[in-house]
């Protein structure tokens, strides 16, 4: 595969990724913002996108399974398809928007996202070549260590850029009308990718079976067990706890909660895109490793624990929660970022799939976990508590990327 065939494609999965992830911030925003104006709760607002956590497990493991059968492409084009039919779920007249009817929509975007999400994420790996040098492989190592780490951080910055988005089109065109503009405009990317990307990519030779999506690759394990743990303890504070506390305790608008946490994304996105100049500075090599890795989630272990202690001991809750969240953004996507790099590094190309999908499985898992705890401990404990189990979450993580290898031939 030549090198400017393999950048086009990059390019057109990129492409694909950032118009997918522009509608999934835009209708997140929709539905907080105008069930908001309903009159919901912000808890029960909260609970409208459990289905969305759940089905995004069961999707990323019978997801890579999909992937090595039918192809990376079409699974990609299928999660862009679903997405347009959950935006236009959500068009129907506002009686019929039950909290179980947008439940079910949320569910549908779910899966959507992490076909995507899985097929994005696997592709990448395909798209560079396997050699046999050494030293060409040590190249591509560090070449696919920042297409990921590109591919990842501009997701994120994406996300945040679709709230502002999904805030934007509900003032211009009212909630039905932001709809229509975001499903006509996915459904236009889904044509161009259809069209741009080759036909069998991901697609193994000899058929997958449906046992296989079950690793049985130790390093896969802990990374996965990893995963789970780092972003349960992330979602554990920052998706209920962190914007009731900001509205409640802080007193802060709702526009200005939201406008915060669409810039935090943004920011923790350009440092998951920089990760690789950052990590550059501390590991030397063709790429980081499992002790990269460790060394990163054990940094992370002590700042949820040092902004409840500031907290609890009654400095300035505001302050302590900015330049608290500002340093987890940092340390927190170096941790993401690594983990994002090392699951295809790791992968074989013709388990890359499966693998990717099992090892997103596990951060679903964590995301749900994180988000059933958030209410419930923020309700007990305030967010103190929260932060609290989140420190204890991220010495799990801590603990299970100790059995991370120190390097591992790919």
């Amino acid at each position: 595969m030549e090198v400017t065939h393999s950048t086009r494609n990059y390019a057109v999965v990129t492409g694909a990724y950032w118009g997918f992830t522009l509608t999934d911030g835009a209708i997140r925003m929709l539905v907080v913002l105008y069930f908001h104006q309903l009159g919901y709760s912000a808890l029960a607002i909260a609970s409208l996108f459990l289905f969305y956590e759940f089905f995004g497990i069961v999707t990323n493991l019978v997801g890579g399974w999909l992937g090595a059968r039918l192809g990376l492409n079409t699974t990609m084009q299928l999660g862009m398809l679903l997405q347009v039919m959950a935006l236009m779920m959500l068009t129907v007249p506002t009686e019929y928007l039950s909290v179980i009817y947008v439940m079910s929509a949320q569910a549908l975007s779910g899966i959507a996202k992490d076909l995507n999400k899985m097929s994005a994420k696997a592709s990448v790996k395909l798209l560079i070549p396997k050699q046999d040098s050494t030293e060409v492989n040590k190249d591509n190592e560090t070449r696919l260590f920042k297409w990921v780490a590109v591919l990842t951080g501009s997701k994120n910055t994406l996300k945040g850029a679709g709230f502002f988005l999904g805030g934007f089109l509900l003032s211009m065109f009212e909630f039905r009308g932001a709809l229509f503009v975001l499903s006509a405009s996915l459904f236009t990317v889904l044509i161009l990718v259809y069209f741009l990307l080759p036909k069998e990519l991901g697609k193994t030779k000899n058929k997958a079976r449906f046992s296989q999506v079950f690793s049985k690759t130790p390093e896969i394990n802990w990374l996965s067990a990893a995963r789970f743990f780092l972003f349960g303890s992330r979602d554990v504070w920052f998706v209920v706890a962190l914007p009731l506390f900001l509205s409640v305790s802080l007193g802060w608008e709702y526009e200005w909660v939201g406008a915060f946490l669409a810039l935090w994304i943004i920011a923790y996105g350009f440092v998951q895109a920089a990760s690789p100049r950052l990590i550059k500075r501390f590991h030397s090599g063709a790429g980081p490793d499992g002790k990269t890795a460790l060394l990163a989630v054990f940094v992370l272990m002590f700042v949820p624990g040092l902004i409840a202690w500031f907290l609890y001991a009654g400095f300035n809750p505001a302050v302590i929660i900015i330049i608290g969240l500002a340093v987890f953004a940092v340390v927190f996507a170096i941790n993401s970022a690594l983990h994002s790099y090392l699951i295809v590094a790791w992968s074989d190309h013709d388990k890359v799939a499966m693998n990717v999908g099992f090892y997103y499985m596990a951060n679903a898992a964590g995301r749900l976990t994180g988000t059933i705890l958030s209410g419930w401990v923020y309700q007990q404990y305030d967010l103190v508590g929260c932060l609290a189990v989140s420190s204890g979450l991220v010495l799990m993580a801590t603990l299970a990327s100790l059995k991370l290898p120190a390097a591992k031939n790919t």
